[in-house]
């Protein structure tokens, strides 16, 4: 016959087991830092301000990049004279330079 101080020391030791647990886990998440950040709602905001900003300046530098490279391969192209393809591109150039000169057409 089992000894019902027996389970409930089992019980105890199974209940203290998942708490450890549960106190790595929240360790792990760094849930007392994100609690931390709630309750100071200014440095909340400052973070996402920070990071909305720079995440803006990473798309426009990594756009103009794309875009200047772009314009430099159509050029290339451009000036390679092909039939059909040189013509749709240079329209293409030249519509961009008059955009880029601020003209209208």
């Amino acid at each position: 016959m089992s000894n019902p101080n027996d389970e409930q020391n089992q019980i105890l030791r199974e209940l203290n087991e998942r708490i450890e647990q549960l106190a790595l886990n929240m360790e792990k998440a760094r849930f007392a830092e994100y609690v931390q950040l709630l309750e100071r709602p200014r440095k909340l905001l400052w973070n996402h301000l920070v990071g909305g900003i720079a995440r803006g300046v990473g798309i426009a530098i990594g756009f103009t990049v794309l875009t200047s490279t772009l314009l430099y391969v159509l050029q290339a192209l451009g000036a390679l004279d092909l039939p059909i393809v040189g013509d749709y591109i240079a329209q293409i150039v030249k519509h961009v330079q008059a955009q880029l000169e601020g003209r209208t057409y």
